[in-house]
């Protein structure tokens, strides 16, 4: 049994390793010892708000899910609720975002599971499914233990345009990647498990919709008044933990009571002793920390690739923009943005009475890394000239930008991922059960995700060093 009280480190501060320090504080034994190492210095991740033309604007992530697959409120909205931010929560007032087709605006057609169609009529206005191609075999479209790629699937059931022009378009937005490269079971999980069982892929998206019912009017998705970072600090606050900012764990060493941390540079290492330790970073720098314990988990983690992204924002004067929240792009537009986001449109607390709109672009796809070396200026005066070609209007000259790249950002889930981690965290219970890895790396991308997986890794520590106290 070990000693009272407990020593637990989260290495990583973005929301997943801050979530699973307010689970520690809230249901770990009274006077556990909670240490967040964050080799930044900057908390929150991927989360992270800004100031452009003096009002607030996110340069990570924008917003979250309210609702998880069974129709409950999401991890996110509960953790929100949890530090007393419920009362923050906004919804778009402006939902409906468009496609570039042909160089125009398109709306999104209605009634898509991540653009996967469940009426191929509606979609027509953008793409031309292959004529009756998803016909029945008399068997489930996915054997019961395989996993395919996105595209691999779609592409053989409705054709090359609804993966070129929807689907690949809307999983670019989410994860800049491919819906070729992308596994079907950790990217949609809901058709994944339908799809099991149905025929045909028709059947298995209305299968999955019917499956999560969502009430007429009820909001998708949600932020903070006052940006996403006052969710960081808030769970900062309520982990009552210690925080040590620019403090890189090197080495994970098991010791005869737990594990002995290597933090801070060769030249001026400090070891600090603990019992337990949420891994809550990156498959890579995870990987490194356990090549030594636990080196099979290391191989199977530390396979998992990543893709690069910047976003480029720009504050314009009175442009005319469409009532529309943003837009999407397929990458067989040959533009170098993949999405943009209206945000003083789209979300109605922020719009100003001057007029000033905020717009912003998301660029870089997995496998064009090369496109993201140019200099800001370069990114922003691209970015600015393509916005104008496709609203078709020039835009005016911003009076404030920002641009801000997230190198290694986005987790590209090859099939099989979800069995390969799987394995790779039986093998770490078995041989380390007081380590557990929490973040995108693992579970998936968005907030709900992130602060659910942190919150089940804090719930695995707490059994293995002995159950909860409270």
């Amino acid at each position: 049994m070990t000693r009272q009280p407990w020593r637990v480190a989260v290495v990583g501060g973005g929301i997943a390793g801050l979530a699973a320090a307010v689970r520690l504080r809230d249901r770990a034994p009274a006077g556990t010892e909670i240490t967040v190492y964050e080799q930044s210095g900057a908390l929150g991740g991927k989360l992270r708000t800004g100031e452009l033309a003096g009002q607030p604007v996110e340069f990570g992530a924008e917003s979250f899910l309210m609702r998880d697959p069974t129709g409950a409120e999401s991890a996110a909205v509960a953790l929100a609720r949890r530090l007393g931010l419920a009362g923050r929560i906004v919804h778009p007032t402006v939902g409906q975002a468009a496609l570039v087709v042909d160089g125009g605006l398109r709306p999104i057609p209605g009634g898509t599971l991540v653009g996967v169609p469940g009426d191929l009529d509606r979609v027509a206005t953008v793409a031309r499914p292959a004529a009756d191609a998803d016909t029945d075999g008399g068997r489930p479209l996915v054997g019961p233990d395989a996993d395919v790629s996105v595209g691999a699937l779609v592409r053989s059931r409705f054709g090359d345009e609804v993966v070129d022009r929807l689907v690949d378009p809307m999983l670019g937005g989410v994860y800049a990647g491919r819906a070729d490269d992308l596994s079907l079971v950790t990217t949609m999980p809901a058709l994944a498990r339908t799809a099991r069982v149905e025929h045909t892929l028709v059947g298995a998206v209305r299968a999955a919709q019917a499956a999560a019912p969502r009430a007429p009017g009820a909001p998708v998705f949600g932020t903070l008044v006052g940006g996403l970072s006052t969710l960081v600090e808030a769970a900062v606050t309520a982990s009552g933990a210690t925080v040590r900012r620019d403090a890189a764990v090197r080495e994970l060493t098991p010791t005869a009571t737990g594990w002995r941390l290597t933090v801070g540079s060769t030249r001026d290492a400090e070891l600090v002793d603990v019992d337990a330790v949420v891994l809550a970073v990156p498959a890579r720098p995870a990987a490194r920390l356990l090549a030594g314990p636990a080196p099979a988990v290391a191989a199977g983690v530390g396979a998992l690739d990543y893709a690069s992204v910047a976003l480029v924002t720009m504050a314009l004067p009175q442009p005319r923009l469409p009532e529309l929240s943003g837009f999407l792009v397929p990458s067989t537009e040959g533009l170098l943005i993949k999405a943009a986001t209206f945000f003083t449109t789209k979300w109605g607390h922020l719009r100003r009475p001057d007029g000033l709109a905020v717009v912003r672009a998301s660029v870089g796809r997995y496998g064009e890394e090369a496109q993201l070396q140019r200099p800001d200026a370069d990114l922003a005066a691209t970015v600015h000239r393509e916005l104008s070609a496709v609203l078709g209007t020039p835009l005016p000259a911003p009076v404030d930008g920002h641009v801000q790249r997230w190198g290694g950002a986005l987790p590209q889930y090859a099939p099989g991922h979800a069995d390969r981690l799987a394995a790779a965290r039986t093998a770490l219970r078995a041989a380390h059960p007081t380590v557990a890895l929490a973040g995108a790396g693992y579970d998936g991308v968005g907030i709900p995700v992130c602060v659910r997986s942190g919150e089940t890794a804090a719930e695995e520590i707490i059994t293995a060093l002995g159950g909860s106290a409270r």
